[in-house]
């Protein structure tokens, strides 16, 4: 085990009197932290509800393993253009319109894939509900993310874990929910319009207490700035780019980022061909894969809700070490199992392998002695690790083709092997040290 001392996070000092408009009162807090709780476990339940019918997508469209992973390719191009976009959909419309209009297109693309599947049979119509579903999640995930990063800066203590968590939440839910679905043969359109119209109608309902305006671009990009001036002057759009271009340099960051890159994409990669994986590979029928998806995705919430305990008795690097070879271990077994349980264990440790090392990743990036770069650098790794979590399924899509599924996943073990060998890069900051007087 590591031995280096573990600095626990120090509660920012309170601000000085000019800028305590600036600070939320603890209930206006909680009510944005649970807010923020609800969008990731929406993004959650929206990611399940497509992957637990996607064996049945494949069915009813009569495609192949390569056809399948061009469609997934249309979702992950949405999402790349999500993730270049949500930057610039904060500075123009603000958190709240973003996360909001990003969701709402997730429901768009969640309709038209159940009328591309169910209704009018086309893999075309599919992919365009793809794209939009892939577009309005990429959003989503680097603007809850940078705003759960404030979040966790005003509270002044370690949330992000608990806030993957929730996602967990909201997969472990839409896994269930498709489970059940399939076993009881709902048609994938019906399935698939209900989900959106509770993603849609929850996210209007919480999205009031996420603070708007001057508020919450200050609390998203300099929460804790103590030093931050009451109303900020307009920043031509070439210096904000330059400043956020300049994150890019920082070498510890882009260690972060192959943290983030090996880890999301051993998660990206289950949430897209573990069911495809335990019906083909293992040769089970469609209900055991969604069953089989949703142990991983109980299982991933299991790990992140023990992740904050953890991480403080332990430290990120140890924790990240250990993470990287459950995972390893979980993956072989997967691949080369036999027997169901013993995949059905293999799929518990793959989970909780790649549990923490997104939510860790983003707090390594936010943990600097200028709070004010905390937003560059989040989204920064966040563009790095959700590019590996959409970019990646398709990739092993191709593999698959060429290897057969289980020995396409033999990839994900040598990024999971890159992350644990940079995980020194997430150690804890220590804090600045106080001048003598």
């Amino acid at each position: 085990m590591d031995s280096t001392p573990v600095f626990r996070p120090l509660r920012h000092p309170d601000p000085p009197e000019h800028s305590m408009q600036q600070q939320l009162s603890a209930r206006g807090l909680r009510a944005w932290r649970n807010a923020i709780f609800t969008i990731f476990a929406l993004s959650g339940l929206s990611l399940a509800t497509w992957v637990s019918r996607l064996p049945a997508v494949r069915d009813e469209l009569g495609i192949d393993t390569l056809q399948l992973g061009v469609l997934i390719f249309c979702m992950s191009a949405g999402s790349v253009i999500g993730l270049i976009a949500a930057p610039i959909l904060i500075n123009r419309v603000g958190a709240r319109v973003g996360m909001v209009g990003a969701l709402l297109v997730v429901s768009i693309g969640l309709v038209l894939i159940g009328v591309g599947s169910d209704v009018v049979a086309s893999a075309p119509v599919v992919g365009l509900g793809l794209a939009l579903f892939g577009f309005g999640n990429g959003t989503c995930d680097v603007i809850m993310n940078v705003e759960a990063a404030a979040v966790e800066k005003q509270a002044g203590r370690t949330l992000m874990p608990l806030m993957h968590a929730f996602f967990s939440f909201g997969t472990v839910a839409g896994a269930g929910l498709g489970a059940l679905a399939s076993a009881l043969a709902v048609p994938i359109v019906v399935h698939a319009s209900v989900m959106a119209v509770v993603i849609a109608v929850t996210v209007l309902a919480v999205i009031r207490f996420v603070p708007a305006g001057a508020e919450a671009d200050e609390s998203a990009s300099a929460a804790a700035a103590s030093t931050a001036p009451l109303e900020r002057e307009r920043v031509p759009f070439r210096q904000r780019l330059i400043a956020s271009l300049a994150v890019w340099k920082d070498v510890r960051l882009l260690l972060i980022g192959v943290i983030m890159l090996g880890m999301a994409f051993a998660e990206g990669s289950a949430n897209d061909w573990l069911t495809i994986a335990v019906v083909d590979g293992h040769h089970q029928d469609n209900t055991v894969g969604a069953i089989v998806f949703w142990v991983f995705t109980a299982s991933m919430t299991a790990g992140r809700i023990a992740g904050g305990p953890v991480l403080d008795r332990f430290g990120r690097v140890p924790v990240l070490r250990v993470s990287a070879l459950l995972g390893v271990i979980g993956i072989l077994l997967f691949i080369v199992s036999p027997l169901p349980w013993l995949a059905f264990v293999g799929t518990v440790f793959w989970a909780l392998g790649c549990s923490l090392g997104f939510p860790v990743g983003m707090s390594a990036a936010a943990d600097v002695d200028d709070p004010r770069l905390s937003a560059a650098r989040v989204s920064a790794v966040a563009i790095i690790g959700y590019c590996a979590f959409l970019v990646g399924p398709p990739l092993i899509g191709l593999l698959a083709h060429e290897f057969g599924i289980l020995g396409a996943l033999l990839l994900i073990l040598v990024l999971v092997v890159l992350a644990g060998l940079a995980s020194p890069a997430a150690r804890e900051r220590r804090p600045s040290p106080v001048p003598a007087r």
